[in-house]
This record gives C-alpha cells, structure tokens and sequence, in this order.
C-alpha cells in the first residue's frame, strides 16, 4: 500500500494491452437475463482490489459474484496489482477507463494519490465507489466502511485485554503508514486507550508491515525481541495477524505474548489452536463484497437515494445509509474463537 507517482493517460493505451495478463484481471458472467443496456450487454463492474492473492479480497470477490448472479445484469471484473501498491492500482484504473466500464468498486492503496486518476474516471461517466481502504471524498461518489471505526478499535482492545488480563504492554502491528482505514482504526484506539476500560494497557510502539508477509514477520519479530515485557500484539490486518502469530511461535512465546487483531478463519484456525491467538475478528468479507456491488448497481442506475445523506438497496444486507460525507457502514465485527473457527474456517 504505497504511492509516488501518478502514471498519465498518455499510458493508457499501452496499460489497456497488458493488465489484463499482468494485472490478473478476470470477469465473472452473471447467469440469467440481461438488461442493463439498450444492446442487451451487461453492466460491467469492476472491483479492484489492493493486491492480487489475499484471502480476504478473493471472499469479497465471492460476495460480488453473488451479487451479479442476483442482480441478473451485472458482469464483474475482478483485478489488482500483484503487490500492494498505489502505482499499481493507478495503472489499472488507467486500462478500465479505456474499457468503458460502468463502474469501478476499490479498496485504496493511497486515499489520495488515486484520485486524480478516479476523478479521471468519473469525467468518463464511470460510477467510482471504494470500500474497505477509502478514497478521499473527491475521489468517490461513496465509501463503504466494513464496521464504524470506533466498534472495530474498541473490539480490538476488548480482544487484548481479554486475552491478557485486563493490563500490560501491547503493541500495534498494521499494514502500511498510509492505509486509511488502518490509520483512523489506531487514532481510535489510542483515544480508547486513554479511557478507564483501557488504562491498564500501555501501548509501547506502532509498526508497519505494508501488508507483506515477510515485512509483517519481520516486524513482529522485532517487537519480541526489543520489548521483553510485551503482552500482546494487535493486528488490524489479515496479513499481519498471521504473520505474528506465526512469530510468537517461532519465538517459543506462546502464552506470553497473544495475538488479535483482524484475521480470516481459514487462516487462523491453526493459531487460535497453537495457543498463539485466543480470540480475534472480522466482518464477513463475503458481505462486504456483495454490498459494494450493489452500491455501485445503484449509482449505475442513478437510483434517485444513492447519493449522500441518501440510502442504497443492499439485497440481502437490507436498505444502507449514506452520511453526509458520502459513507456507508455496513455491520460491525464479529469475533472469532476456538468455539466457532473451524465452522467459519469452511467458509472463508
């Protein structure tokens, strides 16, 4: 999740040629009847994604295919760079724009070095909605936050001072300094921090991981070691949760140190049985996918409350509301345990 330079549309042509192999794009056809365009084509969405290959973006690209299968005229095409990064993802929506999508859904590697190329795409006509990672409100008709920030920080110090005792030295272990969401979860919780729930935590450092596996161990690694009295370990993210439960192993710490944070099931299970994590949470990225299709199916179709202070029909998930400022919460984070990874784990 970095960002430098923006890659002008004199580019696009070339991109236009390349991302559909380099870039790992796929498109998913909806089963049933179309409708969506006067020619009978459909309505093509495409979701792209901070990096090919996590688990938690393959869930939500689930979501969104279920989304079109229900949605009857909808196509989705599913595509991210193959690290995390803002150029990647600015070379993308390059491509998508010659393409002439309808709509691009995106979970931001930068807030705000993508939107002058988003910007570019809503001068097209093109629907721009984020979801998970934001874009800055210029950059977006709508954002769609998985929970309410202050729900997600407060569940994660809960999660920590469960799994401690109530007192002792924590730690933050996130993804990269420029995640939006990651960035507001921790202003939260050091907020939380300074309240009587909390006071007995001490949070001794914040690192970054840039949502790599090999950073993130790296990273966690290094807490062990040059903080003796750590406790805990939080990890608002589905890399870097594993890849510090995966060092309080190997630092032969289990027991002493636990980790939370956000994590997927089907690769948590084996440390919430390891010892190295007790409890830990997620919304349902199956969820989160669906929702921001069906956000960007009404703003396709000009729906007239999809816009802010209006409301979008989310199928399954119910009527959402959309503040002021343009953004959407969809529920807030379930947790998981020894009692329940496993059923969840089969899922996802």
């Amino acid at each position: 999740m970095k960002r430098k330079t923006f890659i002008v549309a004199a580019l696009a042509a070339a991109v236009s040629a390349t991302c559909m192999t380099g870039c790992g794009q796929k498109t998913d056809n909806a089963a049933g009847a179309t409708g969506g365009k006067a020619n009978g084509e459909k309505l093509r969405i495409a979701m792209v994604v901070k990096s090919l290959g996590n688990g938690f973006f393959d869930a939500a690209h689930t979501g969104a295919k279920e989304a079109a299968a229900q949605l009857k005229d909808v196509e989705i095409i599913y595509t991210g760079p193959t690290t995390p990064s803002a150029e990647g993802q600015i070379e993308i929506v390059n491509s998508l724009i010659s393409q002439k999508v309808d709509a691009i859904v995106i979970s931001a590697n930068d807030p705000n070095a993508l939107v002058p190329i988003a910007k570019k795409a809503m001068q097209r006509g093109i629907k721009v909605v984020s979801f998970d990672s934001g874009l800055a409100q210029e950059g977006r008709l709508m954002h769609l936050t998985p929970s309410n920030p202050e729900l997600i920080a407060r569940k994660q110090l809960q999660m920590a001072a469960s799994s401690i005792g109530g007192e002792g030295e924590i730690a933050i272990l996130s993804a990269s300094a420029q995640a939006t969401n990651q960035n507001i979860w921790i202003d939260v919780m050091k907020t939380q921090l300074a309240t009587p729930e909390f006071s007995k935590l001490k949070l001794v450092a914040t690192t970054y991981g840039d949502d790599q596996s090999d950073k993130s161990y790296r990273e966690a690694i290094g807490l062990l070691r040059s903080y003796p009295n750590l406790k805990a370990i939080i990890a608002p993210t589905t890399v870097g949760i594993v890849a510090a439960s995966k060092a309080v192993v190997d630092e032969n710490v289990v027991g002493k140190v636990f980790v939370t944070g956000l994590g997927l099931p089907s690769e948590m299970a084996g440390h919430v049985k390891s010892g190295a994590v007790k409890e830990f949470a997620i919304w349902n990225p199956i969820d989160l996918g669906y929702t921001a299709t069906y956000a960007a199916y009404d703003f396709i179709k000009g729906a007239p409350d999809a816009k802010a202070g209006g409301k979008f029909a989310a199928g399954r998930m119910g009527n959402i509301a959309i503040d002021a400022k343009g953004e959407a919460a969809m529920a807030e984070p379930f947790t998981y345990n020894r009692d329940n990874v496993d059923k969840f784990a089969k899922i996802f």
